[in-house]
């Protein structure tokens, strides 16, 4: 590696002062993704590494070690090793990135004064330096490394490095560079200066994401790209997983090298289902690329070494008996996790069902799935092998192909994550299908769901919702807020979250297939006015807003959907376009044959009529005449009689997945598409032998704007347009679409997080420091403010609260409500009675000291002694709507916002709206309108409307201070009164504690074991 250089480490220079020796900091242990897609170990150096150091430096070629110590040095002496492998971890600082156990890359800090000499605490700069093998060179070693010790060093409180490069030493310069640091740059004695202020910026966090997101999609394009691919476990008689997937990757096509692997075959060369076989994957005679393991668990530890010795990239673990089984299970997953990075190799499961990728240029099937999907444009992960059958079997069944599909198992190392890395760019799919039942970083995949969301659409379905806890096998941190607060905050960051496979699948075929609707207007025709009441009032219970239905009546004919359909895509009025149909009905009383078939032709003839597809169209129908033949047909894929061509309507109706499969949903109609021979030959009632679905029915995403959507016609403008068994479902679908587009078109416009002149950060900073260290460095606790610290905290950031005088007896009211002046209000704040007028605890405008000592006297007599209920007194407000501000921090979410009304109904129906701090002023006023209840604040029934823009700004400035005070956890402020001008916070609770990590910020890690 070209690398940098600190002045010769051979120069006799004098000793560092002494500092204690610490601990070995086992936190500082991390597994990384590299730049081409595998993984290495970063890790503290210590005293026992001398031997693996000498090897390392031996590998380093002449160039490289010259450009480390500005000279020739060949080898390294004794007192070398001894420097570079015994440090103090505070002033004296190496690391290594090791995979295999060898030293590939090592990195170290010497904390320096001003001078440039060794130095211990204050001194807050220090001098560091690289060198990484040049066999690892250009895999992104370095930039990891270099992410890795600057956050050990702000640990260590030092905020500067500083560096000495040869001028010819570019690729280390860039290092530096490209990290995104404030830095200066200079020339002195030959050699450039360079220094780095550690503090993280914008510009470093983004550089760091990118780098992740590169790196993670790499590793997942090496999992579904192998060159060559081995089967382990793959048993010498027909049967068996092994065996089973071996003929699955053979009957896709697959393009690549096929190995057999079968530690029984010790007699030489053997085929199995006409590939070589052998007896180790060490033993086969050319590069692996993946290995497919279908071995007992208890022998996955053996194939894990095999693998890694000769250098396969990616494993997928099909193998059984790991966290889903139990505490040993869980055991030997952390053990199969580590073995594998160690071996700079990733894992899909284990517990897997398996991959598929469906490009011509790979056409891999390495998954237990009989058929291979057609291909297309939807990436479909799943972390369930039930629901990813009964998915692939839907999907297939209706002819919606797919680009790649995942199926985790417990997604030990391989997660969701990584695939929205891959997705994100990945110019073969449109639409983003996940079933999810635990989500490992929830802060992590909340930031990728919302960028790739900004190009194309991704859909969740969230299993496991109620239970409680995560599903046998799966690894997630412990979150506290309720499933609700989730799909907020995901639908926050654009993932279309539905409720079930079926509602996944309906969803994903309509934004595969149709452009996205610029607006909620709906134009419904049909030929059932009782269909199309339906369809109306179910746009009318999902938030859209449908015109009169436009009854054709059940004498049209093919010829009048086709007219009407056109004429309604031509239309300004409406945005989307609703097609319902029953069967047409002969004159003796029989259904009309056919009726699908023909129907499909005359939709896909109005759509090909418009200049582009600006509008989606969906089909509602009931028992369509030979729509059941028509689908049955689209289940083979062999290729269509040569000279038909084909009229595709794609029909969403069901996954058909089991009864017994979770989240199904209530409708079983499979879902299908329908292909339909049109050609001079064509028999009636389509058994032609079926074509093979398209490839391709849509450009790459990012391409369009919202208003275009995820699909375009290819060049014969072949159409598809989705249809299902009932309105409900259909509207469904469609105002995902709808809500989708229009936070599509919010985001390329994103709202900005105001500046408040009247905050006084510091001091808040200072009151926050004197509060916490009142407790001592230990006390991790955290302590509820006091009224007075409370009110001094947030008026530091320009938030009131009302005055609020105790009354322990009569006299005391009487005292406090001269002190406040009349009216008052008289409230018990005990915590069974706070917040909670409808019990009796709270008395309004009393004007006089008379009322006043009635009200308290009804109060004790009532409720209880005043000692018990603990009265205050407090100055009358304006009317207005009494709402709450919350915001606490959650651990594996992080800070969270929420707002509603205040009072027990609200409470009680769970009426709150959220998002993630720090919000913007379009959140704020999102957070206002999204409750069910905010028509009172807009003027319900006749009353006035309250002051929304104050609303809004108290939270704008909530948001600020839990934003730059991470040591603020909690507040709560209830109730503010929002009259129509202005609004007062009556009541305010504050927490303080010790910070939670912010791993989000840190350098890039995988998820430890």
């Amino acid at each position: 590696m070209q690398s940098a250089s600190e002045q010769s480490e051979a120069a006799d220079r004098p000793a560092p002062p002494a500092s204690p020796e610490h601990a070995y900091p086992d936190h500082w242990e991390a597994d990384v993704v590299l730049r081409d897609g595998g993984t290495a170990r970063i890790r503290p150096i210590t005293a026992d590494d001398a031997d693996r150091l000498v090897s390392f430096y031996e590998q380093v070629s002449d160039e490289s070690k010259y450009y480390r110590f500005f000279a020739p040095y060949p080898r390294l002496s004794a007192k070398d090793v001894h420097r570079f492998t015994h440090h103090d971890f505070v002033d004296r600082v190496g690391l290594a990135a090791t995979v295999g156990g060898e030293f590939i890359a090592t990195v170290r800090y010497d904390r320096i004064d001003e001078r440039g000499m060794p130095a211990s605490e204050p001194a807050d700069e220090a001098e560091v330096a690289f060198l990484v093998q040049d066999a690892h060179q250009g895999r992104g070693v370095a930039s990891a490394l270099l992410e890795h010790i600057a956050a050990v060093a702000r640990e260590r409180d030092i905020r500067r490095f500083a560096a000495e490069v040869l001028p010819a030493n570019n690729k280390m310069i860039k290092v530096f560079t490209d990290a995104g640091y404030t830095q200066k740059r200079s020339f002195e004695d030959g050699s450039v200066r360079l220094h780095l202020d550690l503090e993280p910026t914008d510009r470093s966090l983004a550089v760091q994401r990118a780098r992740e997101q590169r790196a993670e999609a790499r590793s997942v394009q090496r999992l579904l790209t192998p060159r060559s691919v081995a089967v382990v476990g793959t048993g010498r008689a027909p049967g068996g997983v092994g065996r089973t997937v071996l003929r699955n990757l053979l009957g896709a096509g697959f393009t690549g090298r096929v190995h057999a692997v079968n530690a029984a075959l010790t007699d030489g060369p053997a085929e199995l289902d006409g590939v070589p076989a052998h007896p180790s994957v060490t033993s086969i005679g050319e590069p692996v690329d993946l290995a497919i393991v279908a071995v007992p668990a208890e022998r996955v530890p053996e194939v894990v070494a095999d693998c890694g010795e000769h250098g396969v990239l990616g494993l997928v673990v099909l193998s059984a008996g790991y966290a889903e089984s139990g505490p040993a299970g869980r055991e030997r997953q952390r053990q199969l996790v580590r073995q594998a990075r160690s071996y700079g190799m990733r894992i899909i499961g284990p517990n897997a069902f398996g991959i598929i990728n469906t490009s011509e240029d790979v056409r891999l099937n390495a998954s237990l799935a009989p058929h291979m999907p057609a291909a297309g444009r939807i990436g479909l992960f799943t972390q369930s092998g039930a629901i990813g059958i009964a998915l692939l079997a839907g999907l297939h069944r209706h002819g919606a192909g797919l680009s790649s599909f995942i199926s985790a198992g417990n997604r030990a190392d391989v997660s969701g994550n990584d695939f929205l890395q891959h997705w994100y760019d990945d110019p073969g799919t449109d639409v983003v299908l996940l079933y999810l039942e635990s989500i490992g970083n929830p802060r992590k995949f909340t930031r990728l769901a919302r960028r790739t969301a900004a190009v194309k659409p991704v859909v969740v379905v969230k299993g496991a919702r109620h239970s409680g806890s995560a599903p046998p096998g799966h690894r997630v941190p412990v979150t506290r807020i309720p499933h609700a607060t989730v799909s907020a905050l995901l639908r926050q960051a654009g993932v279309i979250r539905v409720d079930t496979v079926t509602e996944l699948v309906d969803a994903g075929l309509l934004l595969a297939a149709q452009p996205l609707p610029a607006g909620p207007r709906v134009a419904i025709l049909g030929n059932s006015e009782s269909l199309g009441l339906l369809t109306y009032d179910a746009c009318l219970t999902e938030g859209l807003r449908p015109l009169r239905p436009l009854d054709l009546t059940t004498a049209a004919g093919p010829a009048d959907f086709r007219d009407a359909l056109a004429a309604a895509l031509a239309d300004e009025t409406s945005d989307a376009v609703v097609v319902t149909a029953i069967p047409w009905v002969g004159e003796n009383g029989a259904t009309e044959s056919g009726d699908g078939e023909v129907l499909a032709a005359s939709l896909r003839e109005a759509v090909a009529s418009v200049p582009a597809p600006v509008k989606p169209v969906v089909v509602v129908h009931v028992e369509m005449g030979g729509l059941a033949e028509a689908l049955a047909v689209a289940t083979s894929t062999r290729p269509a009689a040569t000279g038909t061509r084909t009229t595709s309507v794609s029909v969403s109706v069901s996954a058909s997945t089991p009864a017994s499969t979770p989240a199904s949903g209530s409708d079983t109609a499979p879902a299908r598409r329908l292909t339909t021979p049109t050609g001079p030959d064509a028999p009636p009632h389509a058994s032609a032998p079926p074509p093979v679905p398209p490839a391709q029915t849509a450009t790459p995403a990012g391409t369009r704007s919202a208003e275009q959507g995820t699909a375009a016609q290819a060049p014969d403008r072949q159409t598809t347009i989705p249809a299902y068994p009932a309105a409900e479902r259909a509207v469904r679908a469609l105002a995902e679409a709808v809500r989708y587009g229009q936070w599509r078109r919010q985001a390329a416009e994103p709202g900005r997080v105001p500046e408040y002149e009247d905050i006084d950060e510091a001091g808040a900073a200072a009151l926050i420091e004197r509060v916490l260290g009142a407790g001592g460095d230990g006390d991790t606790r955290g302590v509820t403010l006091d009224t007075e610290d409370a009110g001094e905290l947030l008026s530091r950031y320009g938030i009131t609260v009302l005055p609020t005088l105790p009354a322990p007896t009569p006299d005391a009211a009487v005292a406090a409500a001269r002190r406040l002046g009349y009216p008052v209000a008289l409230k018990t704040t005990a915590p069974h009675l706070r917040h909670r007028p409808d019990l009796g605890g709270v008395r309004l405008d009393l004007a006089t000291e008379e009322q006043l000592r009635t009200a308290y006297a009804e109060l004790t007599e009532v409720l209880g002694k005043p000692e018990e209920l603990q009265p205050v007194v407090q100055a009358m407000v304006p009317r207005g709507v009494d709402t709450l501000v919350r915001s606490a921090i959650d651990p594996a979410v992080g800070a969270v916002l929420s707002f509603g009304l205040s009072g027990a109904a609200s409470e009680l129906l769970g009426d709150t709206a959220h998002r993630l701090v720090p919000a913007t002023d379009r959140d704020a006023a999102e957070l206002v309108r999204s409750i069910r209840t905010a028509p009172l604040l807009f003027g319900w029934r006749g009353s006035a409307p309250v002051d929304t823009p104050a609303l809004e700004e108290l939270l704008l400035r909530v948001s600020r201070l839990v934003d730059d005070h991470p040591e603020v956890v909690a507040v709560s402020l209830e109730p503010v009164v929002v009259a129509p001008r202005g609004l007062s916070v009556l009541g305010a609770t504050v927490r303080l504690a010790p910070p939670p990590p912010r791993t989000d910020l840190g350098p890039r890690r995988l998820p430890s074991y």
